[in-house]
């Protein structure tokens, strides 16, 4: 459970709490604890509000790491609970299965690749790269091939519809500082 406080420090810290650290889940989720959920436009219109409530927290949530104390772990239920989630970790859940889709989605076509495809696609484009020597390129791909094992593809496709509608709204919390996913750049593959 504390990795997952952890993750999703790390997303609320991209979706413009602090500039800090600002794609560390995109690139560092805890897989094993991930779940797929299938997004909603009222889940989706829920997470995007609550960032104006949480905005408050980010320092604190980003002090605690993986252990949050019990007071900040209830007022980040509390949170979560106003704006109809079930709790944080719900709400947590929301925002890693949002990242999947973003990751996955090439803004300037609209369309979607599987982080997990991406990720192959990688792997096989370092293995093929010669300039990178040896020791850097055995260690990409091991840790690449790691989290390729890991990794599941998107449960829920519809999901990839209900993001491209608020997508905008979404974007618009991120700090500049993070940059934006292009079609060649990697992100996270399932949270």
């Amino acid at each position: 459970m504390n990795m997952r406080f952890a993750r999703l420090g790390s997303f609320v810290v991209m979706l413009g709490l602090s500039a800090g650290a600002a794609v560390a889940v995109a690139q560092e989720p805890a897989p094993e604890e991930f779940k797929q959920v299938e997004l909603t436009d009222q889940t989706v219109t829920a997470f995007i509000a609550a960032q104006k409530d949480f905005a408050p927290l980010a320092n604190k949530l980003a002090e605690a790491g993986e252990t949050p104390d019990a007071a900040l772990t209830k007022e980040l239920d509390d949170i979560a609970k106003k704006h109809g989630f079930a709790s944080f970790i719900e709400f947590e859940d929301v925002g890693a299965n949002i990242t999947v889709v973003l990751d996955g989605l090439d803004r300037s076509t609209g369309n979607f690749t599987d982080p997990l495809e991406k990720m192959k696609k990688e792997l096989e484009d370092i293995k093929a790269d010669e300039t990178i020597p040896p020791e850097d390129k055995k260690l990409a791909v091991d840790d690449l091939t790691k989290e390729i094992e890991i990794s599941k593809p998107l449960q829920y496709k519809g999901n990839i519809d209900v993001v491209k509608k608020h997508v905008a709204e979404i974007e618009a919390l991120i700090p500049e500082e993070a940059g934006e996913s292009g079609p060649d750049e990697e992100g996270p593959p399932a949270p």
